[in-house]
């Protein structure tokens, strides 16, 4: 098939073809209209090349398989996939076109990014990443030419997932562009027979931010084995602190089992959670006795708990009477007050529970003060406040340690409306 031409339709006329956007040694992808909607979208299917292998029927169907597997990772961090078709032989896949510049490009117009800005993105990409590999999926194409950024935000999204690997016949990795694949490709992508696991993308995704720390690209993974070690990137660049630098070495461990062997694994190492510390003051701007409080939590009786942040936190806004609190309550509630509770809870769960635990979720998913939709209900996945696609009612709700991290304080029982609870949880003071 010859490469699709501006104007052509797809789909008995659903899409039509507005540019070719560009492609590698798997598929290439098109900017489409979608006709009956009246929106961009780009459609992405196997190129000239794949479609003349011997092999093309199986390499199609696996497409065709890890595409439709795809589509059930909903996550505001992944790409949207929104249907897929045939037209003629071919398989194609429609899916979300992202208003923004991809990270390649971003490093290469403006250097660097500030390791708060990189581990943000990170943090996005590696929450990502488990959604697919919940999937039993692995992306194995982790790099900055596949990581859009939003103009909003600056927000990172995974695309052009690895569907196939590619190998010549020496059985080497081939590499899907001109910038390449091998510099963040793990060793075991260059084997025939590879045996692949989260562990590939942690690789890759640690030598993804090696590259957005210094600007530079890691050495590839068959060279580091034959001769030359990896440069430590904070020899690069003397800001990348202790802790980042030795994630990221951790990470880009040559031989898989020294890596870290799932993401959250190695986003433990490289961002820490909010440890309790050993003694907690408990203030209060307006005199709130916060004793009980601590006395139920102490006894890890969250349930009770759970109730007496409600009721405290109503009588210190002045809202008992309403019974919620509104978004102007929320902004004006003393942040002496809020600190102390949140450090309440983070001290007796062990750093499990808390409104900043929340807050740092919901940040990692890209939350805003501004409200969003797929971002929000990322985070009720997340958290265990959403199951099947369903909201959970406050007696479904898991009162333990057991819960989903972040599960608990449940400020829905004071804050009525979901703007009310994003405004909670943009405090600057958490």
């Amino acid at each position: 098939m010859k490469r699709w031409q501006d104007g052509q339709q797809l789909h008995d006329g659903k899409y039509i073809i507005e540019e070719y956007l560009g492609g590698g040694g798997f598929g290439e992808t098109y900017r489409a209209q979608n006709l009956q909607e009246g929106k961009s979208v780009a459609i992405k299917t196997l190129n000239t090349f794949q479609q003349f292998q011997p092999d093309f029927a199986k390499t199609q169907g696996k497409f065709v398989n890890e595409a439709l597997s795809l589509a059930k990772c909903r996550h505001p961090h992944i790409v949207e996939v929104y249907e897929m078709f045939q037209e003629g032989d071919l398989w194609c896949m429609a899916m979300e076109l992202i208003d923004g510049i991809d990270l390649y490009t971003q490093i290469k117009e403006n250097g660097r990014l500030s390791e708060p800005k990189a581990l943000s993105m990170i943090q996005q990409l590696g929450d990502a990443l488990t959604c697919v590999h919940k999937q039993n999926l692995t992306h194995r194409d982790v790099k900055p030419e596949n990581i859009m950024l939003r103009k909003r935000g600056m927000e990172a999204v995974l695309i052009d997932f690895g569907l196939a690997r590619q190998a010549n016949s020496s059985g080497k990795l081939m590499t899907n562009s001109v910038t390449g694949t091998a510099f963040f490709a793990p060793i075991e992508l260059a084997e025939k027979r590879p045996q692949l696991g989260a562990y590939t993308d942690v690789y890759s995704l640690a030598a993804t931010l090696y590259n957005m720390l210094t600007g530079q690209k890691p050495i590839p993974s068959p060279g580091r084995k034959i001769i030359d070690p990896l440069i430590a990137p904070k020899l690069y660049n003397d800001r990348i602190s202790d802790r980042v630098n030795a994630a990221i070495m951790k990470g880009m461990e040559l031989e898989p089992q020294n890596r870290p062997q799932s993401v959250q694994e190695w986003l433990d190492l490289l961002i820490p959670k909010p440890v309790a510390a050993e003694t907690t003051r408990v203030i209060s701007a307006v005199g709130m006795d916060y004793i009980n409080l601590r006395n139920l939590l102490a006894a890890k009786k969250w349930k009770e708990a759970d109730e007496e942040t409600a009721r405290v936190m109503l009588k210190v806004a002045g809202r008992e009477e309403e019974g919620w609190l509104d978004t102007s309550s929320i902004d004006k509630f003393p942040c002496e007050d809020l600190r102390t509770i949140d450090q309440l809870w983070v001290k007796y769960s062990n750093g499990r529970f808390g409104f900043s635990v929340q807050k740092r979720i919901y940040q990692s998913l890209g939350g805003t003060r501004e409200y969003d939709e797929k971002v929000w209900e990322a985070f009720g996945d997340k958290v265990g406040w959403r199951k099947n696609n369903s909201w959970l009612y406050y007696k479904d709700l898991t009162f333990s340690e057991k819960a989903p991290e972040a599960h608990l304080p449940s400020v829905r029982v004071v804050v009525e409306w979901v703007e009310y609870i994003i405004s909670l949880l943009s405090r600057r003071d958490l």
